[in-house]
């Protein structure tokens, strides 16, 4: 079976990881690149030795796969001239400017019938993939992504710059819809909210604290789930998942080590566990690009669909709302 044809659009910082890491994939055949920037599009075909394209629409008509890695402002052209030429799309997230954008992308990719996926990497975290089997109806959960300064980046407010991964892995594994959103945030050092704080009510009572900050003084990326029995606490940064769970003590078999958690009289008393699952040493965006052509050469939905992409930034651009508001 040969390898699908890849080509990826924007050779910025994000463009240069996602070309490093095709290359380490045989499912695909890097053919090139395209980007506006001169200096960056010489450096980046004299430093990868890969062929450079003059412009978009011959690197769409040479590849079957298109790896859209620009600035968010471009995501929708680009993406709707490679439905138009009949090309899967791979396009990092947050997938459009705005919901109308999205909208019309969804709409464009079913009427192409080819495969999108978005790329909302913290899906394929090693530590969120130990801990996903066992998230079962969370009802609240608490994240914290917090960057140092980086004036890359700034062009977009917080909220779709960070806090948008936290809101597509909670949409990921809370099954039901959004009832009530409350938010605030500050702008700082640029135009747009630098620090957000965003709160998230389900139909199904599930409440969701969110806070995201491109200011803070290290780095953090963690989340943590509170359900029945059971926490899970995620480190994305570390990748790392601890988890404590409650379980009903058997009093014919009592291991004299375990911590026990006295319940009091007619109640069943519980044995405590600390869990701390094994964690794959894989890289996210290889792994997110493989799962693409697999769903490609399957005829699968992709882990992240083009509707998932839509949900995080609807969901995303009505926190943003509320702060104005």
């Amino acid at each position: 079976m040969s390898a699908l044809r890849i080509g990826v659009l924007g050779a910025g910082h994000l463009g240069k990881i996602h070309i490093n890491c095709i290359k380490e994939l045989d499912v695909y055949e890097l053919v090139g690149f395209y980007d506006p920037n001169e200096t960056i599009a010489l450096q980046v075909e004299n430093e990868k030795q890969i062929k450079r394209f003059e412009n978009v629409d011959d690197l769409i008509a040479a590849v079957d796969v298109v790896d859209i890695v620009t600035p968010t402002i471009s995501h929708y052209k680009c993406a709707l001239k490679a439905f138009k030429s009949g090309k899967h799309v791979f396009i990092e997230k947050p997938i459009a400017a705005n919901s109308k954008e999205a909208e019309h992308l969804i709409e464009a990719a079913r009427e192409a019938q080819v495969k999108v996926q978005v790329g909302h990497v913290e899906r394929f975290n090693p530590a969120f993939i130990a801990a996903r089997p066992f998230l079962e109806n969370p009802m609240f959960i608490e994240t914290h992504r917090l960057a140092q300064f980086n004036p890359r980046g700034t062009d977009v407010p917080v909220v779709l710059d960070l806090m948008i991964h936290d809101i597509d892995i909670i949409l990921s594994v809370v099954q039901s819809k959004v009832k009530k959103i409350s938010a605030s945030g500050v702008s700082v050092v640029s135009d747009t909210p630098d620090i957000a704080n965003a709160r998230l009510e389900f139909e199904n009572g599930c409440v969701a604290n969110l806070t995201a900050s491109r200011i803070s003084m290290k780095n953090m990326r963690k989340s943590r789930f509170f359900q029945r029995n059971t926490y899970i606490a995620v480190d994305f940064l570390k990748k790392e998942t601890e988890m404590v769970q409650m379980k009903d003590l058997d009093p014919q078999n009592i291991d004299s080590m375990a911590m026990i958690l006295e319940l009091g009289e007619g109640k069943m008393d519980k044995e405590i566990q600390f869990i701390k699952p094994a964690i794959q040493n894989t890289n996210a965006i290889v792994e997110e690009l493989r799962s693409f052509e697999k769903a490609i050469r399957s005829n699968q939905n992709p882990t992240v669909t083009i509707f998932d992409g839509y949900k995080a930034l609807d969901i995303a651009n009505k926190i943003l709302k509320k702060m104005k508001a």
